[in-house]
């Protein structure tokens, strides 16, 4: 196992592609059960006006071999903090990069995107269906109402 940044201080990456998503083996390779990460806090940059976007992603997956570590996962994360792109690219790109590094039995992810110029952008991923079996519950975000 090649763990590099777990226990280690580590410098934030200045990029997506920069940052280095590492795996550790599961160890329950022969059950199915649901991981859910949740970064409520998440942002990056309009690629057009620079300004900050605001996300809510929910990351859901089943576990083949390997699941991602978390440190490793928050550090890719924060990386957007100052990469422009939009709603779609940022969320769906999460779940390639998850999906090549870890070949999860199945994943998805919510992007609850907060609105700029008066409309929310909410961006779902997955990669086929569900795996029976699995308890897969509610993502929990509410659709935007503003402060009604």
């Amino acid at each position: 196992m090649d763990i590099t940044q777990l226990g280690q201080q580590t410098a934030l990456p200045t990029s997506p592609e920069q940052a280095m998503l590492e795996r550790v083996p599961n160890p329950h390779p022969n059950v199915d059960y649901l991981i859910r990460f949740t970064a409520p806090e998440f942002t990056s940059l309009c690629p057009v006006t620079g300004q900050p976007d605001f996300a809510h992603l929910v990351i859901d997956y089943v576990p083949r071999q390997w699941m991602v570590e978390s440190k490793s996962l928050k550090l890719f994360l924060h990386s957007f903090r100052n990469h422009g792109d939009f709603h779609e690219a940022c969320t769906v790109g999460i779940a390639k990069r998850l999906v090549e590094l870890m070949e999860p039995q199945w994943l998805r992810i919510g992007g609850y995107w907060y609105p700029r110029g008066g409309m929310p952008i909410d961006v779902f991923y997955q990669t086929g269906e569900p795996i029976k079996g699995v308890w897969l519950p509610d993502q929990g975000v509410q659709p935007y109402r503003g402060r009604g």
